[in-house]
């Protein structure tokens, strides 16, 4: 797949294989992500896709193959014709570098909002506790949840919890951020709130991102590159545009023919 020539791209999967069991999940994915790039993954559940972002945030091991970010290997790397784990120590600091908003949220309920978003700057980057908490207003400001700073998670709704996760994810000031379809746990009146916080992100910063979503026109908005997954194959790729109005795969065109209606 390709990147922008004569760049070291931000996420590299190079023949990596992932099995649950029997069930080959990956089977050989090798795709790339630019620096800057914001690509959406679409495809039928059970296709592979979370699972990719899953092996990104560590919460899954590859079972063959390799996983770059920013050219460094991530989790395995080969010393000769032997392929062996990173170094947990290595490995800690390019996840670093990589934040991910989940569909539920994942806030921890006995805090409050602010407390969340400088837990993991304080505890895991060292920052000094007044520079987190600067970020953290900055942030809120950002995702329009400043007069929300001091509630527990537990007494917001869904989009504003959906709101901090993202400040939080923020506040680690990653090069790569992850979104599993962060809007299908949503009322469809809160998606578009969601939608426009994540956009002014992609127009605004120039973090990678790389999307799971079932929500086609939130692709469409945010993305800049559509990848269609099959049965853990990237089948199709294209711009948006061309995405949504003119698959050229018959598989692509049956999905989205399912989904769009």
């Amino acid at each position: 797949m390709s990147t922008t020539q004569g760049t070291t791209p931000a996420i590299e999967f190079r023949d990596v294989v992932k099995r649950f069991g029997d069930n080959v999940v990956l089977d050989g994915l090798s795709f790339s992500v630019a620096k800057g790039d914001r690509v959406t993954l679409i495809g039928p559940s059970g296709s592979g896709k979370t699972t990719i972002l899953r092996l990104l945030m560590t919460l899954e091991e590859s079972d063959g193959g390799l996983i770059l970010i920013d050219g460094d290997p991530y989790t395995h790397e080969y010393r000769g014709q032997k392929r062996v784990e990173v170094p947990e120590k290595r490995r800690r600091v390019v996840r670093n570098r990589v934040g991910m908003v989940f569909q539920q949220f994942n806030l921890f309920p006995n805090m409050t909002v602010l407390e969340n978003i400088i837990e993991a700057p304080v505890h895991v980057l060292k920052q000094p506790k007044g520079e987190a908490i600067a970020r953290a207003e900055q942030l809120l400001e950002q995702v329009g949840m400043s007069d929300k700073r001091d509630f527990r998670t537990n007494q917001l709704s869904g989009g504003q919890q959906q709101r901090v996760a993202i400040a939080r994810a923020l506040a680690m000031d990653p090069e790569i951020l992850l979104l599993d379809e962060v809007t299908s746990a949503l009322d469809p009146e809160i998606v578009a709130d969601v939608l426009g916080v994540l956009r002014e992100i992609a127009e605004t910063t120039d973090i990678t991102m790389l999307l799971v979503t079932h929500e086609m026109q939130f692709a469409r908005d945010v993305s800049n590159r559509v990848l269609m997954f099959d049965h853990g194959h990237i089948i199709e790729e294209a711009h948006p545009e061309t995405m949504f109005t003119n698959p050229t795969h018959e598989r692509t065109q049956e999905f989205l023919k399912a989904v769009l209606g």
